[in-house]
């Protein structure tokens, strides 16, 4: 049955939750330190603590939270931020995510550009070359979790949960990732379109059994987390897993649904990534070789997703390499689009510029 916002449970512990967070919006607003508190924050599900969560330190109402992953074997971190709706969108890291926070949390700016949207946000942590996949043998590299089953985690365990522990629909989500992510976004999206209704990406490699890309993403999964091997993921170059995950070859699943792409041409902006290319070299080529492929790659994709009948917005940049100078604001850009594809949002919730309520650590 599908979850509505007023459907959406509401324990004894949420009740009290919102109680002690007016009192405390009250006596800080009283004091001075809340200025940016709206007055009707006490019916802000923003503020109620999850089960198994704990406050980040993020500021804008994010949460750190773990659930089960039986496939897995292991309790795996997300990261969230709660709303009064039940929409969701999912956001997927990089080929270099950390096992302790999501990259969208403190680089790409998330909780600013959805702050006061009536949505929830769903940021999976850790996976770092792992290209959000259910993997067809063990993961060699140095980083976490030792078992990949991330498909099976965001399409079954993690929504259940979800669903369970704040109210989150399993059929009214989108999904948004950047450059690993993206690729596994849209494969994402293809398989499970009863869960997925929208999807981004950023910078994506979405032709991934073109020529010489087995060895390309070897060589970049290795750099990510040292002894990652992309046979264990996807098996042989002729084995069927690896064509099933090629988007571009998979883009028929998409008829019909909105498809948001951005990639830029490669070149710096002549601010920051200038000044990291003449700092790091090496990582300022790689930011501009790395973009101009996903952007030759996405180019394709979109050309194909027309003609399988997706609803495509694309953006193409001149001026971008691969890196959170172009991420952010392309997010920004396809935030409406991501909003305007869900069901039972109410936007905007109270004004809050990040300072309130999320920003204190509630011990509830």
């Amino acid at each position: 049955m599908m979850t509505t916002s007023t459907g959406k449970h509401r324990s004894a512990t949420g009740t009290m939750g919102r109680k002690v967070a007016a009192l405390i919006t009250a006596v800080a607003t009283a004091l001075g330190i809340a200025a940016v508190a709206s007055p009707t924050a006490s019916a802000d599900d923003r503020a109620i603590l999850g089960p198994n969560c704990t406050w980040s330190n993020d500021n804008y109402f994010i949460q750190n939270c773990w659930f089960d992953s039986p496939a897995m074997g292991q309790k795996i971190q997300v990261q969230i931020k709660r709303s009064n709706s039940d929409a969701a969108v999912y956001m997927l890291d990089g080929l270099r995510a950390r096992d302790d926070w999501n990259a969208w949390t403190k680089l790409g700016n998330i909780g600013d550009v959805f702050v006061n949207d009536d949505i929830n946000v769903v940021m999976p942590v850790g996976g770092a070359s792992q290209f959000y996949a259910d993997w067809v043998g063990p993961f060699r590299g140095n980083t976490t979790p030792k078992n990949p089953k991330w498909e099976t985690f965001l399409t079954s365990e993690l929504p259940n949960q979800l669903a369970a522990g704040f109210g989150i629909s399993k059929t009214n989500n989108a999904i948004v990732g950047l450059s690993m992510g993206g690729t596994a976004a849209l494969n994402l999206a293809g398989r499970h379109r009863d869960q997925f209704k929208q999807v981004t990406s950023l910078s994506g490699y979405l032709n991934t059994t073109w020529p010489g890309m087995y060895l390309a993403l070897q060589y970049a999964m290795n750099e990510g987390s040292q002894g990652a091997n992309i046979w264990d993921m996807w098996g042989s170059p002729v084995d069927p897993v690896r064509f099933q995950n090629d988007p571009l070859l998979n883009v028929m699943k998409l008829r019909g649904m909105p498809v948001y792409l951005a990639a830029a041409a490669g070149i710096p902006n002549g601010g920051r990534d200038t000044e990291n290319f003449f700092n790091d070299p090496i990582g300022g080529v790689a930011g501009i070789v790395l973009e101009q492929m996903a952007a030759s790659q996405t180019v394709r994709y979109e050309a194909a997703a027309r003609l399988a009948g997706a609803n495509v917005t694309a953006s193409y940049p001149l001026i971008g390499v691969h890196n959170w100078t172009l991420w952010k604001p392309e997010l920004v850009k396809a935030r409406p689009a991501i909003l305007n594809s869900l069901r039972n949002i109410q936007s905007p919730l109270p004004q809050s510029g990040g300072s309130a309520l999320g920003s204190l650590q509630l011990p509830f």
